[in-house]
């Protein structure tokens, strides 16, 4: 798979029949370390999301995830690469496209490989890339009541 992903986004014309919106690979994609980068693809500020709107909702910038809507991205994990101790406000649905990497959580470590699927709810976690492949992760965040403790 590429990286950045190409992306089709529909819509409606003037006359409401369903359309391509957007084809075009994602403009968006950002570095925050050596060897990470992420993409937006989409990102909706509620749920149920506005489907009338005509902006290009992976231009909004957006946090880790929205608290009363949703965002879905692509983040790519190059070897040896780790992430911050993190908690999302978000239940992530989370599919691994290529490679492998280690979901590191408070009590215990699962190794994840391409075709697996993680259902995070609010736990806090970890990224580690252990491998000599990137790992490339579909994620779909949708905001969630806020949970106690740290």
């Amino acid at each position: 798979m590429s990286f950045p992903p190409r992306r089709v986004v529909t819509g409606h014309d003037a006359d409401g029949r369903a359309v391509v919106a957007i084809d075009e690979p994602i403009a968006t994609a950002i570095a925050r370390r050596p060897g990470h980068r992420s993409a937006v693809l989409w990102s909706t500020e509620t749920v149920p999301a506005d489907d009338e709107s005509v902006e290009d909702a992976a231009a909004r910038p957006v946090g880790r995830s929205i608290p009363d809507g949703t965002v879905f991205r692509i983040v790519e994990y190059g070897p040896g690469v780790t992430s911050d101790p993190h908690r999302t406000d978000s239940v992530d649905y989370a599919v691994i496209l290529e490679g492998e990497i280690d979901l590191v959580l408070d009590a215990e470590t699962v190794r994840l490989r391409a075709g697996d699927v993680l259902v995070q709810r609010a736990t806090r976690h970890d990224w580690r890339n252990s491998g000599s492949q990137p790992c490339l992760i579909a994620f779909c965040l949708i905001g969630a009541r806020p949970r106690g403790g740290t």
